[in-house]
């Protein structure tokens, strides 16, 4: 695909307080985003956390991509009083994520939401999540996964007649596994779309919208053929 029709494809960042990279406040994401989405015909830029600029940010991309982080949706977005110990908060990227994913839906612009980025948007869809697997799921599987990342974790069922399933075209696929929350309701219109062995929703979707999928593990890294799919579906999806 030529550069000069490849769909804009905003990703989010995250955040890091002072230390590592830098003394002072810094964003980072892998690399492997932005590959997947350039190898996928897509032009990926990054957007910062501004929640007031979203409009604006969504003005000038065509698609959307909410990435994961190692933080949670504060809980008392999704109705819940309590916070586990185990729950961590970044309220500006949050706020800057919630503007973006329900201004993008407003407007009916693709989005795609990767670990966090599906418990995010699930929340936005009117959904509610489990605060901490270990706790609430009997005999769960490791979704920590111990080995590397790059390698699959379990694997998890696709529903038939899904878009997930029209996407990569299977009923089964190998994941990576790096969470420990997870969708408890996907929300009033959304369907749940993949699950892992022990329940754990790990894909939904919403069919009001023309491309709105939310996957708990992370396609950047290509462990599925699937994964790749994934990708040239939303960019195809971002082309107007």
């Amino acid at each position: 695909m030529g550069t000069d029709i490849r769909p804009i494809i905003g990703v989010t960042l995250d955040s890091e307080q002072p230390g590592g990279y830098s003394k002072y406040p810094w964003y980072a994401l892998r690399t492997n985003y932005s590959a997947a989405i350039v190898a996928s015909g897509g032009l990926p830029v990054a957007l910062p956390h501004h929640a007031d600029l979203a409009e604006a940010y969504l003005d000038r991309i065509d698609g959307l991509v909410v990435t994961g982080g190692a933080f949670d949706v504060d809980p008392s977005l999704y109705g819940d009083d309590g916070r586990h110990a185990t729950v961590t908060l970044k309220a500006g990227r949050t706020a800057a994520e919630l503007a973006l994913v329900r201004g993008a839906l407003a407007r009916n612009l693709p989005v795609l939401g990767i670990c966090g980025g599906q418990q995010l948007l699930a929340v936005v869809l009117g959904g509610t999540l489990i605060q901490h697997i270990p706790d609430t799921v009997a005999n769960a599987l490791a979704h920590e996964q111990p080995n590397p990342r790059h390698e699959p974790g379990h694997e998890v069922s696709v529903v038939a007649g899904t878009l997930l399933h029209r996407i990569v075209g299977a009923t089964t696929m190998h994941v990576n596994s790096a969470h420990h929350q997870a969708v408890r309701d996907a929300g009033p219109f959304a369907v749940v779309d993949a699950t892992a062995p022990d329940g754990v929703i790990e894909g939904i979707e919403d069919p009001r919208y023309r491309f709105c999928l939310g996957i708990q593990w992370h396609p950047e890294f290509h462990i599925d053929q699937g994964d790749r799919r994934i990708f040239d579906a939303l960019t195809a999806a971002c082309v107007r």
